[in-house]
């Protein structure tokens, strides 16, 4: 049963992680800390895993063909295929003024 892995070192494991570097780097940066910080070091495995984990709830980058279909939508004239492409780059989308007769105002009474 190996004990558990201190919020800090998981939190060393996102900050050391360089996609350009081997995970080996990674878990030699995370052991170090885990000397310095006064922790049990992890096993390769776990960072391994946590490595993996956290580059999967990593935002991927937008493509040169993501910002392409944005300005097709844009000059599409469709607001909701330009929400749509917005969506697809992972960008959040404004609202959408014209279905009211005024847009929100900027100040609201307290």
């Amino acid at each position: 049963m190996a004990p558990r892995i201190s919020r800090r070192l998981v939190d060393a494991i996102v900050r050391f992680d360089d996609r350009s570097q081997p995970i080996a780097e990674t878990y030699r940066r995370v052991g170090a800390e885990a000397e310095r910080l006064g922790l049990t070091r992890p096993s390769y495995q776990r960072v391994r895993e946590l490595v993996h984990e956290a580059r999967s709830r990593q935002r991927r980058r937008p493509t040169v063909g993501d910002f392409l279909e944005l300005s097709l939508a844009a000059k599409s004239g469709n607001p909701y295929r330009f929400q749509e492409a917005m969506r697809a780059v992972g960008i959040k989308p404004l609202p959408l003024w014209f279905e009211t007769d005024e847009p929100p105002s900027a100040a609201r009474p307290p």
